[in-house]
């Protein structure tokens, strides 16, 4: 299928599209039929529904589905939410998600797989209906989540985190971390001793279905993810920022600038294992000082600060991801805000003689995929 955006880009621009693109930062998307209310549900940031006589199509990413995803699935543009949500139901869920995935030119999909359930497509799935390869990337947090729902004791626990994680870093291609999502990044950046890991464990048995907040617990973590990310060969994401999408958290309570676990990032250099900061906004420009100043972090590239991150960070540090979550139009919409983004920037800088095309083609290649190709060992 003939991808939306070259139907609105003029000639300069169609030479340097980077495609295909690796999408390194996604969720699952839903396989069952969404009513409108699930739908809006789906689209929001937050989660939840929108104020009574409200809707959250009035919104910058509800107009950007009925302009660019409406005609893939053969509407005209900017159909209205009840014509639009009709013709998704007349295709089906199958049908949709297989044109969305295709529109978005994406080669490989990284997947979040943790948060996976029966009504989310797995990463497999998602790969064969997107015509894409697929593998999976394993949240750390639900990992111990799990182990400590298991009911072991402290001693067991520890094991069982650390066997766990390895087996989970066998069948993936990174390890990610929400360490911000309830503790914010100001994480202390050397290993707990064993016996305050021990007394904590103690602790969160206790009461195994609550998020894990214990700083100790959150620091043996990850570390314990660390080593088994070093075993493999394998990156570390962290996300940070107020980036789209918060699994229906709302936006993160803490301060999450990169730059508060520059300690943590430093003691990782001699380990070799890369670090990839993700959905950095409104932090970018940290996170990009980061990439710049450490050889083993990556940045992930926010579309509205493209130019920015283009900017300041070294070209082979940048990567894409969609933050696609939920439903396929974010997806398609996450792969055209980049590509549309990067282009601007790089065509600016061609029209100002700064940079030629053949370099702007080359770096364009280099963040939609080429880099990501290298970290992730595709």
């Amino acid at each position: 299928m003939k991808r939306i955006e070259t139907l609105d880009l003029d000639a300069l621009v169609l030479p340097i599209l980077p495609d295909p693109l690796v999408d390194h930062d996604c969720q699952g998307v839903r396989r069952d039929e969404l009513g409108r209310s699930q739908f809006e549900m789906l689209i929001a940031p937050a989660g939840m529904a929108a104020p009574p006589g409200t809707t959250h199509f009035d919104t910058p990413l509800g107009v950007a589905i009925r302009r660019w995803c409406g005609p893939v699935l053969g509407l005209e543009p900017h159909a209205p939410p009840a014509v639009y949500l009709a013709r998704r139901a007349e295709l089906g869920a199958g049908e949709v998600n297989r044109r969305l995935l295709r529109a978005a030119g994406i080669v490989a999909f990284l997947v979040d797989a943790t948060t996976s359930g029966p009504e989310l497509l797995t990463a497999a799935e998602l790969g064969r209906l997107g015509g894409a390869a697929a593998d999976e990337i394993v949240r750390i947090e639900d990992v111990e989540q799990e182990v400590a729902e298991s009911g072991r004791s402290s001693v067991g626990y520890v094991e069982e985190l650390r066997d766990r994680l390895a087996a989970r870093a066998g069948r993936a291609v990174a390890l990610k971390t929400m360490v911000a999502r309830h503790h914010g990044l100001d994480v202390e950046p050397s290993r707990p001793s064993r016996g305050t890991v021990l007394a904590s464990a103690g602790r969160r048995l206790a009461g195994p279905r609550e998020p894990l907040a214990d700083p100790v617990l959150l620091r043996h973590v990850l570390w314990t993810a660390v080593d088994a990310a070093r075993e493999r060969g394998l990156p570390l994401q962290i996300q940070c920022g107020y980036g789209p999408g918060h699994d229906g958290a709302g936006a993160p309570p803490h301060r999450s600038d990169p730059s508060l676990m520059t300690d943590f990032i430093r003691a990782l250099m001699p380990l070799g294992v890369p670090v990839v900061l993700l959905r950095c906004y409104p932090f970018h420009r940290e996170a990009a000082h980061l990439a710049g100043v450490f050889p083993h972090v990556y940045v992930d590239v926010p579309a509205p600060a493209a130019s920015e991150v283009l900017a300041l960070a070294p070209f082979h540090k940048q990567m894409f991801g969609s933050g696609g979550r939920g439903v396929a139009e974010t997806c398609l919409l996450g792969a055209l805000a980049f590509r549309r983004a990067l282009t601007r920037a790089l065509t600016d800088r061609i029209a100002a003689g700064e940079w030629s095309a053949a370099d702007a083609a080359r770096v364009a290649d280099m963040i939609g995929s080429g880099n990501a190709r290298r970290v992730y060992r595709l």
